[in-house]
């Protein structure tokens, strides 16, 4: 393998090694909201650091899940039957993994109500990534627009992304 290809292949790795760190923080950040959320409701002032461990833990596996099983599913451009496959099985891991190390005591309903939540949450992180490709698009777009007003031999192209 030559250094280019390597550098490619490194440069690959990292960019989905910091997608993982996004979706994790994305998501621990939403699972502590709901467990705060039920011991407030049971009027609990202190929260578990273990369960903390466990929800950045589970926070990153499936991270790891999306990205390398199902594609980044909650990028797609449009849900197709494999991203949908790939929401439905991460949210039903958080749910598994909360029941299993008991965060909601093993409450089947804050665990049913906790299903339903992250998948709302994967349903908007899909939705906000869609509304963020889409500015990333009208920027570029722009920004062609205004290179090609600097530069002549460009504007006879009448290139656009």
């Amino acid at each position: 393998m030559t250094g280019n290809k390597r550098w490619e292949s490194f440069k690959k790795l990292l960019s989905r090694e910091i997608l993982i760190e996004y979706k994790a923080c994305l998501y621990f950040c939403c699972i502590i909201f709901f467990y705060f959320v039920y011991l407030l409701c049971r009027r609990t002032y202190l929260a578990s650091v273990v369960f903390l461990f466990e929800m950045i833990l589970t926070a990153y596996a499936a991270g790891y899940v999306q990205v390398y099983l199902f594609h980044n599913s909650d990028e797609a451009e449009q849900l197709e039957k494999k991203d949908i496959l790939g929401i439905l099985f991460c949210t039903f891991l958080y749910g598994g993994v909360s029941y299993g190390f008991a965060w909601f005591g093993r409450s089947i309903i804050a665990t049913l109500l906790f299903l339903v939540y992250m998948l709302f949450v994967h349903y908007c992180v899909y939705l906000l990534n869609k509304i963020k490709r889409a500015i990333d698009t009208e920027n570029l777009n722009r920004m062609l627009t205004e290179f090609k007003k600097d530069n002549p031999a460009q504007r006879e192209k009448g290139e656009t992304l």
